[in-house]
């Protein structure tokens, strides 16, 4: 893995910049692409689709092409409090808040039950619950790994006081901590085999992570979701051919597609991301993820930065 030391080559942390704007990019990419099957089954996908390539939109929300959902919107959530003020569970929740308000087209019931409780009551976080084990926290975790580089302590604690503001379950905040950690394995051009073992060693902590062999279910179970993702991202060797394989699963496929496609936009970097798929989204948004995404990595260890804490 490259070192602090390490990125003060400028081409050194270049190439961490771009696979920082592929992580954020390539997760809408996954969100805007999965949201036209999801809650599709298999079956309804190959019927309608045969194979869903391309990103067209529709879906249960009939998004125009393009559109992104909650998991693009509440990542960006957190990554503009990041930019704007550093780590502040309290800023993200108020941007959650907001968000809320503002009728966002999709909201998952614990995400909303969670933002509901802040609203009325000011807490940053919520007891225990058996019902949190979803996958929203998960979902939108990506750019406190871009911020946290070089800092897996620090990642784990940032990834599991955001993932709190909605969901309070182990099951939930080891998937934060996972998906954390591989952005930063690929984000600093780790192989394959790192990856693996990062995973590994997750599973025999986590063993309803396991994912071999692959049940086929995605749904917002959070270990639904990882093991989807970690079959699809370990057993596919492109960024597009993991992405097609994910969202053709049904189910949860936006939430599924934005996690793989933050995990696999990291380890294959943006020149592996399809431009066909770029070119959907909307310019402002792409614009504004390379800004972003490059802000968190200055603002980040690897960087040289550190992070403000509020």
């Amino acid at each position: 893995m490259l070192s602090v030391g390490a990125c003060t080559s400028p081409d050194a942390l270049a190439e961490v910049r771009e696979r920082a704007y592929a992580t954020l990019l390539g997760s809408a990419l996954g969100d805007a692409l999965g949201a036209t099957v999801e809650f599709c089954t298999q079956s309804e996908i190959r019927a309608q689709y045969g194979v869903l390539r391309k990103i067209v939109g529709g879906g249960w929300l009939k998004l125009k092409p393009g559109d992104v959902t909650d998991d693009t919107q509440m990542s960006l959530c957190i990554a503009r409090s990041l930019a704007a003020v550093g780590w502040s569970p309290s800023d993200i929740a108020e941007r959650f808040a907001l968000w809320f308000k503002g009728w966002p087209v999709d909201v998952g019931n614990t995400c909303r039950r969670g933002i509901a409780r802040f609203i009325n009551h000011g807490t940053l976080a919520g007891p225990f619950n058996e019902g949190d084990a979803g996958n929203g926290a998960a979902m939108r975790v990506a750019p406190v790994a871009l911020v946290t580089l070089a800092d897996s302590f620090l990642l784990e604690r940032w990834a599991v006081e955001q993932g709190h503001i909605t969901h309070n379950h182990p099951l939930s905040d080891a998937a934060c901590v996972l998906v954390g950690r591989l952005i930063h394995l690929g984000c600093t051009g780790q192989p394959r085999a790192r990856l693996q073992r990062e995973v590994d060693g997750v599973i025999r902590q986590f063993p309803s992570f396991r994912f071999s062999p692959y049940r086929g279910l995605a749904t917002a179970y959070v270990v639904d979701t990882m093991q989807t993702v970690l079959h699809h991202f370990l057993s596919t060797h492109s960024f597009e051919e993991c992405l097609v394989a994910t969202v053709n699963q049904g189910g949860d496929a936006d939430t599924t597609g934005a996690i793989a496609g933050a995990i696999a936009g990291a380890f294959y970097g943006a020149a592996q991301l399809p431009q066909h798929w770029v070119r959907k989204l909307a310019p402002a948004l792409v614009s504004e993820i390379q800004i972003l995404s490059d802000h968190l990595v200055e603002c980040s260890p690897l960087g040289h930065g550190q992070p403000m804490v509020m």
